[in-house]
């Protein structure tokens, strides 16, 4: 491609006071624009005087992916939020957005990550692992996720992630399936790699917010009151009212990932993230006719109808017992 982009803006507002180190992106992906919307209102207020960071600091990068944005599209070369992380021989644009983020991100204590999905339904978190000490996403900071994870206003909170990439990747290498770099890095055992598991990996504690629908007029709104909610439950700003925690969060763990493998996969209706299913219930089918189908109850989570043959086509998803309990 020509005419790239050649920086990346981010803004940082520094309190007087001790305090945590937060980092706020937007626009990881293109034509995620809410969160873009949501920390160009925070920020203006900032800058106005209506808002007063009184300790800690505060990052924002309205637009992480800034060829992506441009282009109106998800990705610019490749998706920036798999395979994210430092390369000596980078080759492509997302290689060099992450040289450059990745130093900035491993400054902070904090990130919230602010994106927004396909198809229609409500806003929802992306939790990290629990304290563990394995060899996938070893964490310390499960407490803390948590507690900011019932504040940023979402109901639903979703994990998961990172151990369901690694049955996909272990699906993908022993079936192949795509010849573009963009879709080989869905072989990489990082891949599954992003924002979120990069700032976990580097000591601190990490949540994606998915805002809404792409288009929903709403969904910049949800990023600015997320933004809010983190900035006074971190005690970044003391004119905002500690938000109180949600009560009635439904927890989700992702079980499985399901690649598309053929241009003519197709699903046998119009899915929406978090629909249920029940066992045996068609969700699909592969270009020769075969039946994709449940293979116990539960949900479907991101459903892309325009997944790249070798790619994440959909999850499945399950009830969790995690954050029963207040």
């Amino acid at each position: 491609m020509t005419n790239h982009p050649t920086l990346i803006r981010s803004v940082t507002y520094h309190g007087l006071e001790p305090g945590a180190r937060l980092i706020v992106l937007g626009a990881v992906h293109g034509n995620e624009t809410c969160g873009t919307r949501g920390i160009e209102r925070v920020m203006a207020e900032l800058d106005c005087g209506q808002l007063t960071l009184n300790r800690g600091l505060v990052t924002f990068v309205p637009v992480t992916n800034p060829l992506a944005f441009r282009l109106g599209q998800r990705m610019g070369e490749r998706n920036l939020n798999r395979n994210f992380r430092i390369s000596d021989t980078p080759l492509d644009f997302e290689d060099r957005i992450a040289n450059r983020l990745g130093p900035l991100l491993a400054q902070h204590e904090v990130l919230l990550d602010l994106h927004s999905f396909h198809t229609p339904g409500e806003p929802f978190v992306m939790l990290g692992p629990r304290d563990n000490e394995g060899a996938l996403e070893p964490f310390t900071h499960a407490a803390a996720e948590e507690a900011l994870a019932r504040r940023l206003g979402a109901r639903r909170i979703v994990e998961g992630w990172l151990d369901t990439y690694a049955r996909g990747v272990a699906r993908r290498l022993r079936n192949p399936n795509a010849d573009l770099r963009a879709q080989m890095l869905s072989t990489d055992p990082s891949y599954g790699i992003g924002t979120t598991e990069f700032m976990r990996a580097r000591g601190g504690y990490a949540l994606t917010l998915e805002c809404g629908q792409h288009e929903a007029p709403e969904a910049p709104a949800v990023a600015y009151q997320a933004i809010l909610n983190t900035l006074a439950h971190l005690r970044l700003v003391d004119s905002l009212p500690a938000p109180a925690p949600r009560q009635d969060p439904e927890v989700l763990r992702l079980v499985d990932v399901i690649d598309r493998d053929h241009p003519e996969d197709h699903f046998s209706r119009q899915w929406t993230s978090f629909d249920p299913i029940r066992k045996g219930d068609e969700i699909g089918r592969r270009h020769d006719g075969t039946p994709v189908l449940a293979p116990a109850d539960g949900f479907i989570v991101f459903p892309n109808p325009n997944a790249l043959p070798g790619n994440e086509w959909f999850y499945l998803a399950e009830a969790s017992a995690r954050m029963n309990t207040v």
